[in-house]
């Protein structure tokens, strides 16, 4: 069954446009408290969001659609996407909801659902709610004496940092270190430096004076060319960018050198690993991380177990398979252990864990592996399947025997446009270059 209104993560778009309107996110409220409402007892619902200047509209919609079929909400203000999943089940919630487009401009906007266990719900319940939402929801509507009630709770900010802390060994600190910490604009933005602070570290922080339309412009993982410019400017030991909702993050060393969510799942790996406490001997990532972190974890003993792209894909493996490490490239990274999603503060605190007990720099702590070299290009087409044609079945046929076992070649059209993704890697820059050339050439052939 086609989905009408939910994509690969929520449902998201342009604000006061399309599916991210107050009327739409008014009967998502009605149609997921609906769903989630059974026993006598009274349910309730928390509700972050980021900075965002549509989130006041879409939070008043969602709170209206609750409150209108009987559940309670608990209104949290501007929180990262993993806050809102750990309160979920601290508060016992029967659901959570996060108004965020993560790392998109403010334009867009999002809503992100979580079960009361945390994780964002799956595809059967996604439908069931877009079936609610495009039924009479009149006669789901709650008497007058049972209509929700909405409160706003402060304190949610210092359970949170608490949260994060105790991720941490007993007793580290981060005395002496001087951290940046560019926050998007985001959702983070009050409780991220807050929490370094607490650790001791001396804090420099970026990106922290939302207006409603600055989140994520020219800041945060996806922009991080002023955190490298911060780093080297007042000659941190490290920098952490987050993005809108806090859900990923990217590190500079001290040189303000960038580090990948793959460098850093090793590093996290390797530490775990020696502790004891990693799981089902390996962890998880997309087919986008790169070789070198697949042989690197070789040498160590574990595997390399890859999902389609697609943080819901990794979290399902690892809940299937017991990994308690996983994550992709981008820095969203997911460790069970403590969260049900990626969380960008928590990997940063694990990473500065392993910097600490080291006593080395960051540019020797996060160089786990050198990275091979590879190539992503995008392939625009009008319509059709080319990735079904002949020709370029073939031609992907000889790039793949051409690499052989040096190289991979990953190819995927994407989610959300007409776009063909082609990556290669391996240890041939040249020949990489070459065959994604061939397969370019042969899909541009059949995609005008």
């Amino acid at each position: 069954m086609s989905r009408k209104y939910f994509g690969t993560d929520g449902i998201r778009g342009l604000a006061n446009a399309g599916h991210m309107t107050s009327e739409i996110a008014m009967k998502v409220g009605m149609a997921a408290g609906t769903l989630f409402t059974n026993g006598e007892y009274r349910h309730r619902v928390v509700i972050g969001k980021d900075t965002r200047l549509s989130g006041y509209m879409i939070e008043s919609a969602l709170v209206s659609g609750f409150t209108a079929v009987g559940m309670d909400v608990f209104q949290l203000g501007p929180m990262p996407t993993p806050a809102v999943a750990m309160l979920t089940r601290s508060l016992r919630a029967d659901l959570g909801v996060m108004i965020s487009a993560s790392h998109n401009p403010f334009e867009d906007n999002g809503i992100k659902l979580f079960g009361p266990d945390g994780y964002k719900l799956d595809d059967e319940t996604e439908l069931k709610i877009e079936e609610l939402m495009d039924s009479n929801m009149a006669q789901y509507l709650a008497a007058p004496d049972a209509i929700g009630r909405a409160t706003r709770i402060e304190s949610t900010h210092a359970r949170y940092i608490e949260f994060a802390k105790r991720t941490l060994p007993r007793k580290l600190r981060f005395d002496g270190l001087r951290v940046v910490i560019d926050c998007a604009n985001g959702a983070a933005y009050k409780v991220a430096p807050l929490a370094l602070w607490e650790l001791g570290a001396e804090v420099i922080s970026v990106a922290v004076d939302p207006t409603g339309t600055n989140i994520n412009k020219d800041c945060g993982s996806t922009s991080p060319d002023a955190l490298c410019d911060k780093v080297r400017e007042v000659r941190a030991d490290i920098g952490i960018a987050l993005d809108g909702d806090a859900d990923r993050v990217v590190i500079a060393d001290e040189q303000g050198r960038l580090i990948d969510g793959d460098q850093l799942m090793a590093v996290i790996a390797e530490s775990w690993l020696n502790r004891g406490r990693l799981a089902a001997g390996g962890i998880v990532a997309t087919v986008m991380s790169n070789l070198g972190l697949e042989r690197y974890l070789d040498k160590l003993g574990l595997t390399l177990a890859r999902t389609p792209v697609g943080d819901r894909y990794v979290v399902e493996h690892m809940r299937k398979h017991g990994y308690n490490v996983g994550g992709e490239q981008s820095g969203h990274i997911i460790l069970s252990d403590y969260s049900t999603t990626g969380d960008g503060l928590v990997t940063a605190l694990q990473i500065l864990a392993v910097v600490v007990a080291s006593e080395k720099p960051v540019s020797e702590v996060c160089n786990r592996f050198e990275p091979l070299p590879q190539i992503l290009e995008n392939v625009r087409y009008k319509s059709g399947r080319p990735l079904e044609n002949k020709s370029v079945r073939a031609v992907i046929d000889q790039s793949r025997n051409k690499l052989g076992k040096s190289g991979r070649i990953v190819i995927r059209p994407s989610g959300t446009e007409p776009v063909i993704r082609v990556m290669a890697e391996g240890d041939d820059e040249q020949l990489v270059s070459t065959v994604v050339g061939d397969i370019v050439e042969a899909l541009n052939e059949v995609a005008a």
